[in-house]
């Protein structure tokens, strides 16, 4: 006869999950964590370009428009209201005789510049950018005519019938540590002063002062890759009169009868800080009608990048041809 122990033991029995169900509940378990997973990728990879998104529109906002508001003032309280590379004290300044200073002006590399035009001066253009074309170089200067002193693009004052010179580049952020063909690079500006006198002087100042002009200038907008400009001129005569056409400064200096110059289209490459998460960006663009590659880079983070456009009429400057006839 059985004990009462071995009958609880032969009538007991072991309960648990079977290899077939551990191995569904592992497979729903991979594919819920696989979509939880792709859920987050996206967020990220949304959040990403939202927030370069918004980096790239206040490069819009303010940058871009606070450099139209910069280069409005080229000419101002200039007598003369037909520019080109001859008019002392030009609005735009593409030779020495635009600085009325005495000639021969040697330092050109701070003047407007153009790919395939010559580099000189200590922290002068050198064309650099993240593309394959070569970055431009645009100077101003204007004269300060107003009833009150206001600021240049460095910060400095510029007093009443003060004449300010203005030049903006691209250049390495400050203290760069990056080695691959991809820069971090910034639009600079760097501003100075021009004496009165006859002939004119670039004012020198003790110093770190930032009305000396040459030095590296203000980084004036971020994570910009290109800088591209052309110059609008009017025709008063010849075959192409009442014509108004968009050059590079260096077309412009052959040009024997030099037209009036009265507009300045720029172009920028910006782009956002943020790397994209498996994403893919952007690495051809068309740039004031003109190809721009990024430089390959294997090292590069890919970020959202765009571009942006702007033309700006110098309104001291306006040269209209009228033709009347019966």
């Amino acid at each position: 006869m059985l004990s009462t122990n071995s009958k609880q033991l032969s009538s007991s029995h072991q309960s648990g999950f079977t290899l077939i169900e551990l191995m569904i509940s592992l497979v729903l378990g991979l594919i819920i964590s696989a979509a939880v997973i792709q859920i987050y990728i996206i967020n990220v990879k949304t959040s990403s370009v939202q927030a370069s998104g918004s980096e790239l529109q206040d490069a819009s906002i303010f940058g871009l428009q606070q450099l139209e508001k910069k280069v409005r003032l080229a000419n101002l309280g200039n007598p003369a209201t037909r520019i080109d590379s001859a008019t002392a004290k030009g609005g735009i300044v593409l030779t020495g005789a635009n600085l009325a200073v005495a000639l021969p002006y040697t330092n050109t590399g701070y003047l407007t510049r153009r790919a395939d035009d010559s580099a000189s001066g200590t922290n002068g253009w050198t064309g650099v950018s993240n593309t394959t074309v070569a970055s431009d170089q645009l100077t101003i200067q204007y004269t300060n005519i107003t009833s009150s002193s206001f600021s240049d693009c460095e910060g400095a004052t510029v007093e009443v019938n003060e004449t300010a010179i203005e030049r903006y580049f691209l250049r390495p952020v400050t203290n760069d540590t990056s080695s691959g063909a991809i820069k971090n690079l910034v639009l600079a500006c760097d501003a100075g002063r021009v004496t009165n006198t006859t002939p004119a002087t670039i004012a020198t100042y003790g110093g770190s002062d930032t009305r000396n002009f040459g030095q590296a200038g203000q980084e004036f907008i971020m994570n910009v890759d290109q800088f591209k400009v052309l110059l609008g001129v009017h025709y008063d005569s010849g075959s192409n009169a009442g014509q108004l056409m968009y050059l590079p400064s260096s077309a412009y200096l052959l040009i024997a009868d030099k037209p009036a110059i009265t507009a300045i289209k720029m172009g920028l490459i910006v782009h956002g800080s943020t790397p994209i998460l498996n994403g893919d960006d952007q690495t051809s663009f068309t740039l004031l009608g003109q190809s721009n590659v990024l430089k390959t880079d294997t090292s590069r983070k890919k970020q959202v990048r765009t571009t942006y456009e702007t033309t700006t009429l110098l309104r001291n400057a306006r040269v209209v041809s009228v033709k009347t006839g019966l």
